[in-house]
């Protein structure tokens, strides 16, 4: 069986992962600072107060107008970045379309405004802007029994699960639906400036999560689909606990394989980079080893919960909602290898979730 990588071995991979890949261009630092990382396409970054402590946006000249891809959370400085970005470089000119990839807050969070302050259309997925729409009109108390028999079954204690539901109640980030968006679909396209971007859907990480692909000259905007350095979350939630998120994840990688060698990749987080085969390959490879780590632990021991899996998994304290991402992409990885015939389940006696070996 695999043995565990030790703390060295961990940094010497990341090392060499990042090796792998070739950084180009010099990171927008300043509000309002971009980065034209090829014609009429601009790189800017927008700041969020947590440990992942910025979005990547992108603008897209359209000669006489532009678009936006992805908004940053709903915050005053994300606003006011907006503003500054509109102001000083395309001064006059009117935001045509605000692009989203997908229905995450940074990512989404500031569509509703960034609409009615540019009077500009939103374009979505059917998948992304459908969830987001009924994340936001959900019934409080409804979501907190489902999500309490839900954590508790994958074996949270309880005093956790108050902890974590009482920082969820106090998310400040909660944006309100827009009201309409033009649909994004797979193979579509957005004809913008002289490039035509097609639409490519991945899923796992969120339903229906829409990249863009200019394939004449090979740049790929990634939102969250390929990130440099880390791993989209893939995470399985009590809306739909049997969900194969992460087949689904391993899947729209693949896709992405018939994508140029050399195309330049413009990701949500992290640096914009070239190297997509090799960050693809890195990225299947990460989750093979949590599977191994799963399967070479729970051969140590009779049974096992979620809650247990994840601990083998995250080796450091999590906050509240780090937790709740940590234990549903450790359901994800356990729902991958039931549908492997790699494990047995079965709830015991106290209503708990147990997991067996094969």
């Amino acid at each position: 069986m695999p043995v565990r990588e030790t703390e060295a071995e961990v940094r010497q991979r990341k090392m060499a992962e990042q090796d792998a890949l070739e950084y180009l261009y010099s990171i927008p630092s300043e509000p309002g600072q971009v980065t034209e990382v090829a014609t009429g396409v601009y790189w800017a970054r927008i700041p969020m107060p947590m440990a992942l402590d910025h979005i990547n946006v992108y603008l897209l000249d359209d000669g006489d107008g532009w678009y936006l891809v992805d908004t940053g959370l709903n915050t005053e400085a994300s606003r006011e970045s907006w503003r500054l970005l509109s102001q000083q470089h395309f001064p006059g000119k009117p935001l045509k379309g605000v692009i989203c990839t997908h229905f995450h807050y940074d990512h989404a969070g500031l569509a509703s405004w960034l609409m009615r302050e540019f009077d500009a259309s939103l374009y979505m997925t059917h998948g992304e802007y459908f969830t987001m729409r009924a994340l936001a009109s959900t019934n409080s108390e409804v979501k907190e029994d489902s999500q309490r028999a839900f954590f508790l079954r994958a074996g949270m204690p309880e005093e956790r699960f108050e902890c974590m539901l009482g920082s969820h109640k106090r998310d400040p980030f909660i944006p309100d639906f827009p009201p309409s968006f033009i649909r994004l679909r797979e193979g579509e396209a957005l004809d913008i400036g002289r490039r035509s971007w097609r639409v490519i859907i991945g899923e796992g990480h969120s339903p229906e999560h829409a990249c863009l692909y200019a394939a004449e000259d090979k740049i790929l905007l990634a939102g969250d689909q390929v990130l440099p350095g880390i791993s989209s979350n893939v995470l399985v939630s009590d809306v739909e606990p049997e969900a194969n998120t992460l087949r689904l994840w391993l899947k729209s990688l693949d896709r992405l394989q018939a994508l140029a060698v050399d195309t330049l990749v413009l990701p949500a987080h992290g640096q914009v980079f070239r190297g997509l085969h090799a960050r693809l390959e890195q990225l299947h490879q990460h989750h093979q080893r949590q599977l191994d780590v799963i399967l070479t632990s729970g051969y140590e021991c009779k049974g096992f919960t979620a809650w247990e899996a994840m601990e083998w998994l995250f080796r450091r304290e999590l906050k509240s909602v780090e937790l709740m991402l940590a234990l549903g992409e450790t359901l994800a990885h356990l729902n991958y290898l039931l549908s492997l015939d790699k494990l047995e389940r079965h709830r015991d006696e106290q209503g708990l979730d147990q997991y067996i070996t094969k």
